[in-house]
């Protein structure tokens, strides 16, 4: 298994912050797909929580979708618009969710893991679709937010979404960063390599799965109150099983290496899936699925291995 490399992650994590700044001066229609993929990396970065404790799921969705849900309707049903209790009641939903699947998924292993929250995922999936209040299958609009009481004119709206998602994705990466280094973070992969020793040393091997599956239901719900900020809209495919899966690639495809390595990835993912969508709309599927083929072939370890050995080179 790939390890985080704790020496260098404060630069690369400031090496972020410096692109994310550098972007204000990308056109807006690429900004903003670098704003959405920063927003579904942060649900990328719990699937690798995850994976670091060996441990890969396929119902990552249920949290995103969660957390765009409460912004949704508490903006549109409810009135409320300020991002100073948007957010945090993102959060807080889908940590108040993490809890009862971290108590439940911290129980099984493996296939059953993943099994297990792809099915709850799809079974929110199933009641969105039937709630007509909320739209069903089209979901519904959420309208523009303030921030601290101030709602930005709609030419400079894009630049503040887009100034705190980054904010908020770099605030995410240094708190994930500290707890992979602290002792409960690298008893994720002690988990991974030997649980029954693990256990041999007094430690619980089921605390561990459950501290970090709350950790991934927090940050997945900040992705999915940013994206749906930034969209201005929610549907019941944010918890769909093929928007998990996605997540579960991306963390394949960026590697396990670093808190940044997601972003990178999906943001690399969304470029290609756009360029191939508008050159070769009859086979961008097919290119796409070549170029997934081609990095699990040549970089098994993620895209991030290639960042690894240059710097232990």
């Amino acid at each position: 298994m790939m390890k985080t490399d704790f020496r260098h992650e404060p630069r690369y994590i400031i090496i972020l912050a410096v692109l994310l700044i550098a972007a204000f001066f990308l056109p807006n229609w690429l900004r903003f797909l670098l704003q959405t993929a920063l927003a579904g990396g942060l649900v990328s970065l719990g699937v690798v929580l995850q994976m670091r404790a060996g441990q890969v799921n396929f119902g990552q969705g249920l949290w995103y979708c969660l957390g765009g849900y409460a912004i949704g309707m508490l903006s549109a049903k409810a009135g409320i618009t300020d991002v100073a209790l948007l957010l945090p009641a993102a959060v807080v939903v889908a940590l108040i969710a993490g809890v009862g699947m971290g108590v439940m998924l911290s129980r099984y292993r493996e296939i059953f893991f993943a099994m297990l929250s792809l099915a709850v995922s799809m079974i929110l999936y199933g009641l969105l679709v039937k709630a007509a209040w909320l739209g069903s299958t089209d979901g519904f609009n959420v309208p523009p937010v303030s921030y601290f009481g101030w709602l930005p004119d709609r030419a400079v709206r894009p630049d503040v979404t887009y100034a705190m998602t980054a904010s908020l994705v770099i605030l995410s990466c240094v708190i994930v960063a500290r707890y992979l280094k602290s002792g409960a973070g690298m008893l994720c992969e002690a988990v991974a390599e030997n649980e029954i020793r693990l256990e041999y040393l007094g430690a619980s091997s089921r605390r561990v799965v459950f501290f970090a599956v709350f950790t991934a239901a927090g940050i997945s719900g900040l992705g999915g109150g940013l994206l749906a900020i930034s969209t201005g809209h929610v549907d019941p495919l944010m918890t769909n099983w093929t928007t998990s899966g996605s997540f579960v690639f991306v963390a394949l495809l960026a590697g396990r290496g670093s808190t940044i390595a997601p972003f990178l990835g999906f943001f690399a993912l969304e470029v290609v899936q756009t360029y191939a969508l508008d050159f070769a709309p009859n086979i961008w599927q097919m290119i796409l699925g070549a170029v997934m083929l081609a990095v699990i072939l040549l970089l098994p370890d993620g895209l991030w291995s290639l960042v690894q050995k240059r710097t232990k080179a």
